[in-house]
């Protein structure tokens, strides 16, 4: 009888146990993506290794490396992902008719909206931005650049020295809004929406000064500017002169 059992029936097939291997993904800039984010809302982020990240999203490291050299790295492509959709979104004209602030309150809740799936993983990430400043100035230049279209796409301009100021705000702003997200576990976000109407009519009163001030000082600098473009060049005739001068007076 055992041997029965081991016996195997002429034609059948042999059956395999070893385990299923997962083919690789199709995407696997994006599924790259996906695995970091999946893993920041289950770890410390100083203990995610890139490895851990290659083997969530089944690529090699050989491959991890021709899309992103960093942890950082993925997190500014993640960034541009979520940009993407919302500038897509925004493309509309359905707020054309609408105040600046008011469009930008809509683009930013749209942006909340597309971040929504990876809620658990952003706030670990700023969890750990708040524990290490060079990650948080690292993080503060992805924001400022996703700010930048945000700014675009609600018919802002963010040019010139107010416009930088704009951007650096808004992105300060952001981390707040953010900060208040985190915490809001009501459906209508009416929290969240509160801390993003708060926080925009805080910063136009604040723009609103800082284009005043920049109205004040632009003729001072257009005058300086003119003043040392008047001014002659120093000719190498005129260095000539003075080193000649400069030797006669060494020779006597």
């Amino acid at each position: 009888m055992a041997d029965e059992h081991l016996t195997e029936k002429p034609g059948a097939e042999p059956q395999s146990t070893a385990p299923a291997i997962a083919a690789p993904p199709k995407d696997p800039r994006n599924a790259i993506i996906d695995a970091l984010m999946e893993l920041a809302g289950e770890r410390n982020w100083e203990d995610i290794t890139i490895s851990d990240v290659a083997s969530r999203a089944n690529v090699s490291l050989a491959a991890f490396r021709d899309y992103y050299p960093s942890k950082g790295a993925v997190l500014a492509g993640f960034s541009r992902r979520i940009d993407h959709i919302v500038l897509e979104a925004a493309g509309s004209d359905e707020m054309a008719d609408e105040p600046p602030k008011e469009r930008l309150f809509d683009i930013l809740m749209r942006r909340i909206d597309a971040l929504a799936p990876y809620k658990l993983g952003l706030e670990a990430i700023f969890d750990w931005a708040r524990r290490d400043p060079l990650a948080a100035a690292s993080l503060n230049r992805v924001v400022v650049n996703s700010m930048r279209f945000m700014l675009e796409a609600a018919g802002i301009d963010s040019e010139g020295a107010v416009g930088a100021v704009k951007l650096q705000g808004l992105a300060l702003a952001w981390a707040r809004i953010l900060r208040t997200w985190f915490q809001d576990d009501d459906p209508g976000l009416a929290s969240t929406m509160a801390a993003l109407d708060r926080e925009l009519a805080r910063g136009s009163s604040f723009v609103a000064r800082a284009e005043d001030l920049n109205r004040l000082v632009s003729p001072l600098f257009t005058m300086a500017r003119a003043v040392f473009e008047r001014r002659p060049p120093r000719t190498a005739h005129h260095r000539s002169r003075h080193a000649e001068s400069h030797d006669d007076r060494a020779a006597s």
